[in-house]
């Protein structure tokens, strides 16, 4: 196992697609697809970190309307980058990944003190997400090739943000890529 995992944060249908949809989230698929490929390959966790609000009740609906109610499409994965047998899911309320869920139980388990964070949107749940992952403890890399904003501006705020106030190493894809590599010889995620 790794002493890193990547998550996948709110790459879902209605982020990409649909009622919150995020033009700019379409050219980071593909480098998100080479990252979790190559985590898998290697044996290191993924995790995906998705919002799965509740109907009617979730705070987040007064400020970007109903989205990503869980168990509707609008809160699946989109089709390119669904998990796979081994990956992880947890489900969040919130921007933070960390915020009330079993996130940290789950990298602690997994012997991770580094998190590859990819997905939407820079400034607010990668950046929120990055936050409570600092405040716990761990080492943050941010590949800016695999995160997207709203805007380009927006983008650029949350990667510098992160960088300032938590420590984080942006990166990029290729980089995390090429520093992927397993703890022992064998995986132990096979079946």
């Amino acid at each position: 196992m790794s002493d890193r995992a990547v998550l996948v944060v709110d790459m879902l249908n209605d982020f990409v697609t649909g009622k919150l949809k995020c033009d700019r989230a379409k050219r980071i698929i593909p480098n998100i697809e080479k990252l979790v490929k190559k985590a898998r390959e290697k044996d290191v966790p993924v995790i995906y970190v998705n919002d799965a609000h509740l109907p009617k009740v979730d705070k987040e609906f007064k400020v970007w309307g109903v989205h990503a109610v869980k168990g509707t499409k609008g809160a699946e994965v989109i089709e390119r980058l669904k998990p796979q047998k081994f990956d992880f899911t947890v489900d969040k309320r919130t921007y933070s990944g960390f915020y009330e869920t079993g996130l940290d139980s789950l990298l602690r388990e997994l012997d991770v003190d580094t998190v590859i964070l990819v997905g939407i949107n820079t400034d607010c749940c990668i950046k929120h997400t990055a936050a409570d992952a600092f405040f716990r403890g761990y080492k943050i890399k941010v590949p800016e090739d695999a995160v997207e904003a709203f805007s380009k501006r927006e983008h650029k705020f949350g990667l510098e943000y992160m960088k300032k106030f938590y420590n984080a190493t942006i990166t990029d894809v290729k980089e995390s890529l090429g520093g992927m590599k397993r703890k022992s010889a064998t995986s132990s995620r096979t079946p």
